[in-house]
């Protein structure tokens, strides 16, 4: 592996050229903002536009291998490894962690994203994070960059180390052999194996521990997980595009599919899309995520059609092999979809509940619901998600368009609503000509 040498204020890091896919690349995304917006929202009418672009920082890395497998550990300073960092407080370190946790976005479902780095006498020691879901966690990566200068050291994570026996050893007993003297976690582990029994694990060892340092943030880096341990169900979010005068449009802007566009980027940190059947039989194209090395999400298509004689599009299989189609018309087959290994699950009625169920028996964190296509096929899974509130976010892409209104609209239940639905947590970037905003549904 060849590394490349560039200069910042105050130390030098080295960054490599991968050669393969084994480590997850950076890719910036939405931040947390520090403090909430809120206004009431009904869909198509108005909108709150806050121009600003947010950008995610990260830490570039060094390759580093443990037990046959590769992670990513960020240096910084002098060849011995050490960064003096000065006197900096405990948020920084784990504002730091969450940095070098982001490099595994799309990388690391059903498991969280975590980040990890070791302190001592004002340096940073050691640094990694979690690559991929089956490999070792961050703390195993940070404390074998620290190597002996661990001992007596302080260990910055993100998220509660683990304390059971999964497809890698518990985390706790790593840092307990290591000899740190202290460990300062982010936020508490949801997930019922893990949640205050790798805390409890460390201060039996006589290690002192502290909890909730930029505990919001380490929140919003794992939503997804964080609410199928809390739900049973993942996070699911509802995408559609709007034109600048509020009405419904079937379309996506110029360049959000290409590589660092908002959609390849959606693509590639959930872990499925919902998808009209309509977009593989006619001219809509159906991107991929166009990040270097990314994980595709599952593509779930809805084939919602009264007519016997209309049978599955056989287009599907030609985006992706991980295909799931939902139908409510139980004599629509396509037995060369089966022999593709395209899953087909029949329903008396397609809703939300039974695909999102679906989803979290596979391990699934986040879905996308994405309104293309058909969007009869939409309205009554829109209206169950509002109503059950099932739907969490919200990403709204504004075309620079000016249109009439069309009957069809997936989002009429929402218009409807006696009551607007609060909202939160807006954030909005630009995209050439469009404007993206997200937000949070507060029911």
């Amino acid at each position: 592996m060849q590394a490349q040498l560039f200069s910042l204020p105050h130390c030098t890091l080295r960054v490599p050229r991968f050669l393969n896919n084994a480590s997850p690349p950076n890719f910036a995304t939405f931040q947390q903002p520090h403090h909430s917006s809120k206004l009431s929202f009904n869909v198509g009418l108005n909108h709150l536009f806050q121009k600003s672009i947010f950008l995610s920082q990260s830490v570039p890395g060094l390759m580093s291998s443990y037990d046959g497998y590769v992670g990513v550990v960020a240096q910084c300073g002098i060849s011995n490894g050490e960064s003096d960092v000065g006197d900096c407080d405990d948020g920084f370190y784990i504002r730091r962690c969450v940095q070098l946790a982001r490099k595994a976005i799309g990388f690391t479902s059903p498991n969280p994203m975590v980040g990890c780095v070791i302190v001592k006498d004002g340096k940073i020691v050691g640094q990694g994070f979690h690559p991929k879901a089956g490999q070792p966690h961050a703390e195993v990566f940070a404390l074998r960059d620290a190597g002996d200068l661990a001992e007596n050291a302080t260990a910055y994570v993100s998220l509660e180390p683990c304390n059971h026996f999964g497809k890698t050893p518990p985390c706790t007993e790593a840092l307990i052999k290591a000899k740190v003297k202290k460990v300062v976690v982010g936020m508490v582990d949801p997930n019922p194996l893990v949640e205050s029994k790798g805390l409890a694990r460390l201060r039996d060892a006589g290690i002192e521990v502290v909890v909730g340092v930029e505990e919001e943030l380490c929140k919003s880096l794992n939503e997804a997980f964080v609410h199928r341990m809390l739900t049973g169900k993942p996070l699911l979010t509802l995408r559609y595009s709007l034109s600048v005068n509020g009405n419904f449009l079937d379309l996506l802007g110029d360049e959000v599919t290409e590589c660092g566009g908002y959609y390849s980027r959606l693509l590639q940190e959930y872990d499925a899309v919902i998808l009209s059947s309509s977009l593989f039989s006619g001219n809509i194209s159906i991107p991929s995520s166009q990040e270097p090395g990314a994980n595709q999400p599952i593509r779930i298509v809805i084939h919602k059609d009264s007519s016997s004689s209309n049978e599955i599009p056989l287009a599907v299989n030609e985006v992706t092999d991980k295909v799931i189609v939902f139908t409510d018309n139980g004599t629509a087959t396509a037995p060369e979809l089966a022999k593709k290994g395209i899953e087909t699950v029949i329903l008396d009625q397609i809703n939300l509940d039974v695909i999102l169920d679906y989803c979290n028996q596979q391990g699934m964190c986040s879905v996308l619901l994405d309104l293309r296509g058909n969007s009869s096929e939409f309205e009554e899974l829109v209206k169950e998600g509002i109503q059950k509130k099932n739907i969490c976010k919200f990403v709204t892409e504004i075309l620079p368009i000016w249109n009439r209104g069309s009957e069809i609209d997936p989002l009429i239940p929402v218009k409807r609503l006696d009551q607007g639905i609060q909202v939160e947590n807006l954030k909005s970037k630009c995209s050439d000509q469009n404007v993206i905003i997200e937000g949070h549904f507060k029911f």
